[in-house]
């Protein structure tokens, strides 16, 4: 049995629903040879503290400082790879931190990371990768995008050989919902109310209906599946407003639908990424979402179009997503254990 020690940098609703994920799919777990306990918590509110009585007390002043201090007290975890920074901050839209910072910190020091914040994969995700790569540790976001459907990890693990070219797809649920109401009558301001009233608008709304959650989604999935090396302030970005609904009951008496629509693709080696209001015919498979239903087309290669559909996601979909990288981690431990890592030291070299 493989028990790994996780270390959580902010713990709100999301952190909260995977640990008691944790409790009640142990025995799950368990069967794939792995239990998991939480070790150490960090939040904005409360600071840093450990809750494991022989790790003792923290003297971290900063969430960076306490992943520091955390790999260090529990270097043995660390170092057989058993160690887990679990990351759910909320999205900073200008620069991805301290998100991006948790990661590099975290993978230096001997952890791996798994996280539904968008902001590493979207403001550094090349450079996080490759610095997992030098480190022997897992960098994982599943829940980065559409809550708990396996996008990145179809990419990565079930399509080989197979070249990405580009994407299509409505990522946030918030627009949507807001969009399918307006279509039926109802006010941009209580749609959105009821997206609020509901936990599914980011805390800030803003984010949602000026289409930065949704160019942030952008950017992640064009830096893992296209390679890119682009950021949310790369992507051309349209949002939505009370006079979108117009536009909206228009569409869909001349027959269409009128959706937000996330799109990127390569062409030699440029990333074009773009978030839209496009009219499209009502057979198109983006068409026919309703409410909170997201959806992913990928253009690949050799197989053509491939779809993804979400037809409900949230908190508990996305808590998901954190388990499933945790147990991703725990397999690539069992098919390849991870090797001991050498302690860093600092000025002279010990004498021997």
């Amino acid at each position: 049995m493989t028990t790994f020690d996780l270390l959580m940098i902010g713990y709100g609703n999301v952190a909260r629903r995977f640990v008691e994920m944790l409790h009640e799919r142990r025995t799950a777990l368990a069967a794939r040879g792995m239990a998991a306990r939480v070790v150490g918590i960090a939040t904005r509110r409360d600071g840093p503290r450990y809750t494991v009585r022989e790790l003792g007390r923290t003297n971290a002043a900063s969430s960076t400082a306490f992943i520091r201090e955390a790999c260090a007290r529990d270097r043995k975890a660390a170092r057989e790879g058993r160690l887990v920074v679990v990351e759910t901050t909320t999205l900073d839209i200008e620069r991805g931190e301290p998100a991006v910072t948790h990661v590099r910190t975290a993978l230096a020091d001997g952890a791996h990371v798994v996280t539904a914040n968008k902001g590493p994969a979207a403001f550094a995700c090349g450079r996080l990768l490759r610095a997992a790569a030098r480190a022997k540790r897992r960098f994982l976001f599943e829940g980065a995008v559409m809550d708990g459907v396996p996008i990145f990890n179809l990419a990565r693990e079930t399509l080989p050989a197979v070249r990405v070219s580009g994407f299509r797809g409505v990522v946030n649920s918030t627009t949507n919902y807001i969009l399918t109401a307006m279509e039926n009558g109802s006010a941009f301001g209580e749609a959105l109310s009821e997206m609020q009233a509901r936990g599914i608008a980011e805390a800030n709304p803003s984010l949602d209906v000026d289409g930065w959650d949704a160019a942030a989604k952008t950017a992640a999935l064009a830096n893992a599946l296209l390679d890119a090396n682009i950021t949310p302030r790369d992507v051309e970005r349209t949002g939505i407003s009370p006079s979108t609904g117009g536009l909206a009951i228009e569409a869909r008496r001349s027959g269409r639908r009128l959706k937000l629509v996330a799109a990127a693709a390569r062409s030699g080696r440029r990333v074009a990424a773009r978030v839209a209001l496009e009219s499209l015919e009502e057979n198109d498979l983006l068409a026919r979402l309703e409410g909170q239903q997201n959806a992913l087309v990928l253009q690949t290669d050799v197989l053509g179009e491939i779809a993804m559909v979400q037809l409900g996601g949230g908190l508990e979909q996305t808590a998901y997503a954190l388990l499933a990288d945790l147990v991703t981690i725990a397999t690539s431990i069992r098919r390849s254990p991870p090797p001991a890592r050498r302690r860093r030291t600092r000025g002279r070299r010990a004498r021997r």
